[in-house]
Parts: C-alpha cells; structure tokens; sequence
C-alpha cells in the first residue's frame, strides 16, 4: 500500500535559547491509503502540533512530511494551499462553522473555493446531509442545531471535496459522552465506507482501540502500542 502521509525524522520545537520547548524530537511514522489510525498521548504531548504539520499549517524544523509522496517542507505557500484543498479534509474539537450560512451552505462552500459547480456542490452537499442523517436540518444555520449536529456538519464539509487523508484533532471532545459515542460511530463508519485514510487524535482510549492502529506521542516521539 501506498503512503498517504510519512514523517521522516521530524523535530519542532517552541520558544527561545534555553526555554525552548522540543515537540517532536525526531518523528518517524507513516499511514498507508485506507487505514484509520489513533493518535493518543498525555495533555501537552504535541499531538495537535503533529496534526497541524500534517495539514501542512506548520512546517517542521527539520526532517520532512510527505503527503500524498509529495516532500512539502520546501514548498511555496500557493503549492501547500492547493495540497490541502485537493488532498486533506479537517475536523476540529469544536465545529469552526461559519454562523451566518445555513448547514448546507457550510458544505457547499469549500467545494465552490475548489471550483466545483455550485449544482454539483449543492446537490453533493445534501447527499452528505442525508447520509449524516441531518436531511431535516438543511437550512438550519449553526446556532439552530445541537452540538453533536454541529459535529456532523463539520464532518461532512470535511468530506466534502473527497480528501485522500481526513485529519481530526479531538473531533468528539467538545460533547457529551453519549453524543460524543453517536457522532464517533458515524465518523468510523462513513470513513470506512468511503475506503478514506484518517488521522484521529483522542484521549478516549476505548475510541481508540476501534481503529486499524494506535500510535502514541510520547517524549517527542510516535510509538506504534
């Protein structure tokens, strides 16, 4: 299989002269097309650092991160703009939705930046809906829907553009347990369904262990448990 994502040797550090905080000390890990892999590790252990170098939001201080085999540390901004918007699909601790559009919209949006056709966008857009099971919540902006709805939006605009890797930091973390169950189990099941490579960090160890694979980040390093 091949990789969609590999770190080779990867360091990043924070602060200054003797305060520096060393994040990753060297990383090495990779994720083959089609699998679902849990990131764990303690509070304050990079993991959200990690995802952000990743999605190519960071660039790391030394070593290198392939995407789709693509080595993006040296490239322009322009170029890891379009990486992302062709390749990669984020869904964070708490949804980010605009609040002004309705859920629809939300969805349709990223895929018009990507230059999609608004018709394919919208009718994709609600298909997503449906499957999500929020097909009575279309015209329903942010403020208007639960949290665990919010959630699956934020989902299905991930989804939207059809990433090759889904990134998600904490995506249930910001619900209750019972919701937090609901929204994970349709996270699992879409992803697995549609054959999408995922990066999913969580504290939530039984969450966890429902994925292909485990890797911890512990002491700047990604350990396979």
């Amino acid at each position: 299989m091949s990789n969609v994502l590999r770190f080779d040797g990867v360091k990043r550090s924070f602060g200054r002269a003797h305060t520096q905080l060393h994040v990753l000390k060297g990383a090495d890990f990779a994720i083959n097309s089609g699998e679902i892999v849990a990131l764990v590790g303690p509070s304050g252990s990079g993991k959200s650092t990690l995802l952000q170098l990743a999605g190519l939001l960071e660039k790391p201080d030394a070593g290198e991160v392939f995407v789709v085999g693509e080595a993006c540390s040296k490239l322009n901004d322009d170029r890891r703009t379009e990486l992302r918007r062709k390749h990669l699909g984020f869904v964070y601790q708490y949804h980010h939705l605009l609040p002004e559009f309705s859920a629809v919209e939300n969805i349709v949006i990223p895929q018009i930046i990507a230059g999609l056709d608004k018709k394919v966008a919208n009718e994709r857009s609600l298909q997503l809906l449906e499957t999500l099971g929020l097909s009575d919540r279309v015209t329903h902006r942010p403020a208007e829907l639960s949290g665990g709805e919010q959630q699956r939006v934020a989902i299905a605009r991930a989804l939207a553009n059809a990433p090759s890797l889904l990134l998600a930091d904490e995506p249930t973390g910001n619900l209750d347990p019972d919701t937090a169950g609901d929204v994970f189990n349709i996270l699992l099941n879409l992803t697995r369904q549609v054959g999408l490579t995922a990066l999913i960090a969580t504290h939530n160890m039984e969450l966890a262990s429902r994925m292909d694979r485990i890797v911890r980040l512990e002491d700047g390093h990604l350990i396979e448990v």
